[in-house]
């Protein structure tokens, strides 16, 4: 009689993790699973400005982003001094927001107002229009109702980019929502945390006050501010004894990185950090900040662009260009119901219409740059932010 075999269950490793093959059944999880929302951690005082304050994720379900809410009370004294603000304020209170998961460092790796204008580009009908905020001028600052990034359930304390700002204890809460998925649909991305083998770590670098304020004289400013975080999960369903699974077999990315060699009036080509076969640019977008300390960025303008906007690969494919910053403007207000352009924000978006056409594979549009035609820079600071999808460690 032929001796029995038995034929081991086959088991995939995706992002890191080993997952039986059976379980990752998309159809199924997506019948069964349950959205889930909770408290990380209780609400903690912060480090502090120019600090870091480091967070462990609790190892449930599959975590698809990050809710974070920086909330309480600012103090200013002027003294004999004075208090201005600074553009950064309030969004890059956060300088870096940083999450690894896995083996993976630095999913995520950006500053608080990158954050805050990405949510703005993914989620389509959200819009700051109506929103009344104070920016630029004497304190409390011109009143702007749109292109502010605003949410009328948050308060900043104080305007922004603001002079003469009065002794007092104003209120402050923010919130910003970490992506660890590309899409809360699709799932594309996010993290596969309910096992002891998954390691979420998320710090979170506090800017330092010279970022945020000018101070003369003996004037200081000080914070009583507490954050908490809340992930944005999905219960994992078990069929028949079994887990079941989407298909977690990439990451998303959310990167930014710096540049300084924008040149004045002339079209300058920047390439693009951590290129890459297997990777798929889905979004870059970019502020070109100016000036001497604290630097303000440029606002999308033909008088601040006045030439060629654009992408381009490989030898001088250049697949879209727009004749001025004015333009690339217009469209991005179309494409996202939002004025991003007032605070600088020029945006190349190649996946919200339909990623499967548009997004870019990494593999055959080699050296990616971008194409940038600005006037009038001092010290430039060019800010760039990739979105990308890539494969994570897979295997049988």
């Amino acid at each position: 009689m032929a001796p029995t075999t038995t034929t081991a269950p086959q088991t995939l490793t995706m992002q890191g993790i080993a997952v039986p093959a059976s379980s990752v059944n998309p159809a199924e999880f997506f019948r069964r699973t349950r959205r889930l929302r909770f408290k990380n951690t209780t609400a903690a005082s912060i480090q502090g400005f120019g600090n870091t304050d480091s967070f462990t994720l609790r190892q449930t379900g599959i975590i698809a982003a990050l809710s974070i809410k920086v909330f309480g009370t600012l103090t200013v004294a002027i003294g004999s001094g004075t208090v201005a603000s600074t553009v950064r304020w309030p969004y890059d209170l956060i300088k870096r927001l940083r999450v690894s998961a896995n083996g993976q460092s630095n999913l995520i790796n950006a500053s608080g107002a990158k954050l805050r204008a990405r949510e703005f580009m993914a989620v389509g009908d959200l819009t700051d229009r109506g929103v009344p905020q104070g920016i630029g001028g004497a304190s409390p600052g011109t009143t702007v109702y749109q292109g502010t990034q605003s949410m009328a359930s948050e308060a900043w304390g104080v305007g922004q980019n603001v002079t003469a700002i009065a002794s007092a204890t104003p209120d402050v809460e923010l919130h910003y929502v970490a992506p660890l998925a590309w899409d809360n649909v699709k799932l594309l991305g996010a993290i596969f945390a309910q096992t002891a083998s998954t390691q979420l770590e998320i710090d979170i670098d506090w800017a330092p006050i010279t970022d945020l304020f000018t101070l003369t004289g003996n004037a200081a400013v000080s914070q009583a501010f507490s954050v908490y975080i809340e992930p944005i999960a999905f219960s994992i369903p078990e069929v028949s004894g079994q887990i079941v699974v989407p298909d977690l077999s990439v990451f998303h990315s959310f990167i930014q990185s710096n540049d300084f060699t924008t040149g004045s009036n002339v079209e300058s080509e920047i390439n693009l950090q951590g290129q890459g076969v297997g990777r798929q640019l889905m979004r870059v977008f970019w502020q070109l900040w100016n000036g001497a300390a604290p630097q303000t960025p440029l606002a999308l303008t033909a008088a601040n662009f006045p030439g060629n906007c654009g992408w381009r690969y490989g030898g001088n494919d250049t697949p879209e260009v727009y004749a001025d910053g004015r333009v690339l403007r217009m469209q991005n207000e179309k494409l996202f119901s939002v004025d991003l352009g007032a605070p600088g924000f020029a945006i190349f978006d190649f996946a919200s219409q339909w990623a499967f056409r548009d997004s870019v594979d990494e593999g055959t549009a080699t050296n990616l740059r971008l194409v940038i035609n600005a006037t009038s820079l001092t010290s430039p600071r060019l800010e760039i932010v990739q979105e990308t999808i890539f494969a994570g460690a897979t295997g049988a």
